[in-house]
């Protein structure tokens, strides 16, 4: 199986996830300081049904979580669901406050 190679680009506001040469699945992002949207998850469709959108997300997470300065907005319908499915991950989501 050819590796899965893991990048943050943060001049392009995107995570990407990349199966040797191909570029396979990105997540955008926009970072206030404080708190990081994750407005787009997107694999390439040539390569969708290998849960190639999940590794990317669990990935950006543990860097978030590693660095511990950020929290996450789930914006995109994937990624909320990706943390609905993983409730342990919760602790890094952005809390809002009632009005």
């Amino acid at each position: 199986m050819t590796e899965l190679r893991f990048s943050h680009e943060p001049d392009a506001s995107r995570y990407t996830l990349h199966r040797g040469d191909d570029l396979v699945s990105v997540l955008d992002y926009r970072d206030d300081g404080r708190t990081v949207a994750m407005t787009r998850a997107y694999t390439i469709p040539t390569f969708r049904g290998h849960g190639y959108a999940g590794e990317l997300v669990e990935r950006a997470v543990g860097e978030l979580e590693a660095a511990g300065d950020r929290k996450v907005s789930p914006v995109c319908w994937y990624v909320a669901d990706w943390f609905a499915a993983n409730p342990a991950r919760g602790g890094i989501l952005n809390q809002r406050r009632s009005a």
